[in-house]
């Protein structure tokens, strides 16, 4: 068996499935990438059993066949050659492969293809069309607060939630929740799925930054994922996911709305000083007036800095954790901010102040205990 293709397009298709592939599998067929070759088109799929990507190609060649090769070996050694055709001859009978360039030859071992998981085949039960750029901004705006907790797998992963006016793409770890809303996009009926993080940070960077239609099926247990020349399966986490919408406060009387760039500048500055393990920064809210502290017992240090804002509420003091606020600012884009809050040991609110149409962002974040420091 023998194909032509060139080391350039290779590679890039290759590196796009490749975070797919576990550093240590369960299964060591899963250490290598399927080629399967239909005469002109190249087919290459990555698994781990959870989740498969499946990018498709044009070569040159009159053959048809598969063969299962290193993935490492075969990525280090495009990465260092210059942009060129090269020849593949795969020998059927002890699947070894040789790779020919032009000043070069490299022999590697590959293995049985028949030995590589088969692909879950698409059973949709439900069936979506979204534009690429929405479905990067709801994982970009998401992704970062779901749990690692491996005991709470449900928190694991994004919750997506489809109507026919609405879906809601929720995250949250216990500490802070996202919610991310979009009207413009819709399913024929109501429909609920958890995605797993590691299978939504491989769409996201693989994903173009264009309006280009992504086709989404979903079964009872899979998500199907299609574009351009790339489709991604990955099983669903089949889990129940926290009841969020009891945890969003609704009566918040005290409203913060401020520059989101000038408060996240201070908290960077303050957070430097916070404690290391609590991260804790502390609010003075002022009528117009905030005040925004730290300090670190265990080493005598302290920062404070005085912002102008737009307070209308009582005076109250207020700690959150410096990490989550930075993290959480720094995934907004708008210019204004509120921050509505009800007391200092309730939940905090952050809504951007300039919403854009279709879109309806709402940010949770758990207070911490003024005062208690590791």
């Amino acid at each position: 068996m023998k194909f032509v293709v060139s080391s350039s397009v290779l590679l890039k298709q290759l590196s796009t499935v490749n975070g797919v592939i576990a550093n240590n599998p369960i299964v060591p067929i899963l250490e290598n990438f399927l080629f399967q070759i239909d005469q002109t088109q190249l087919t290459v799929t990555a698994s781990d059993l959870q989740t498969v990507m499946i990018t498709t190609l044009a070569i040159e060649s009159s053959d048809s066949g598969a063969i299962a090769i290193p993935a490492r070996l075969l990525l280090d050694t495009l990465r260092g050659l210059p942009d060129q055709p090269i020849t593949f001859k795969v020998d059927r009978d002890t699947f070894g492969t040789e790779i020919i360039t032009e000043n070069g030859r490299y022999k590697l071992s590959g293995e049985n293809p028949i030995d590589f998981p088969k692909v879950p085949q698409v059973t949709k039960s439900l069936s979506v069309q979204i534009s690429a750029d929405i479905l990067g901004a709801a994982i970009a705006n998401t992704i970062f607060a779901v749990s690692n907790d491996d005991l709470r797998p449900a928190m694991t992963g994004v919750y997506v939630q489809l109507s026919p006016e609405y879906t809601n793409f929720v995250a949250t770890d216990g500490h802070r929740l996202i919610r991310y809303k979009r009207s413009d996009v819709k399913s024929e009926y109501d429909s609920t799925m958890i995605i797993p993080r590691k299978a939504l940070n491989l769409l996201k960077s693989s994903l173009p930054s264009d309006d280009t239609t992504v086709t989404s099926d979903f079964s009872s247990s899979n998500a199907f994922f299609s574009f351009n020349n790339i489709r991604m399966i990955c099983r669903l986490i089949d889990e129940r996911f926290p009841d969020y919408e009891n945890a969003i406060p609704q009566n918040n009387p005290n409203v913060l709305t401020i520059n989101r760039s000038e408060f996240l500048g201070s908290l960077k500055r303050i957070s430097i000083y916070s404690n290391k393990t609590t991260h804790q920064i502390r609010l003075k809210l002022l009528k117009n007036d905030l005040v925004i502290s730290a300090e670190d017992l265990d080493y005598s240090n302290e920062a404070n800095e005085r912002l102008m804002c737009d307070y209308d509420g009582d005076e109250m003091e207020i700690g959150f954790n410096a990490k989550f606020m930075i993290e959480m600012l720094s995934n907004l884009t708008s210019n204004m901010i509120s921050l509505e809050m009800s007391q200092p040991n309730r939940a905090g609110l952050i809504i951007p102040a300039d919403k854009k149409a279709d879109e309806d962002i709402l940010m949770l974040v758990m207070p911490v205990m003024l005062n208690t420091y590791a």
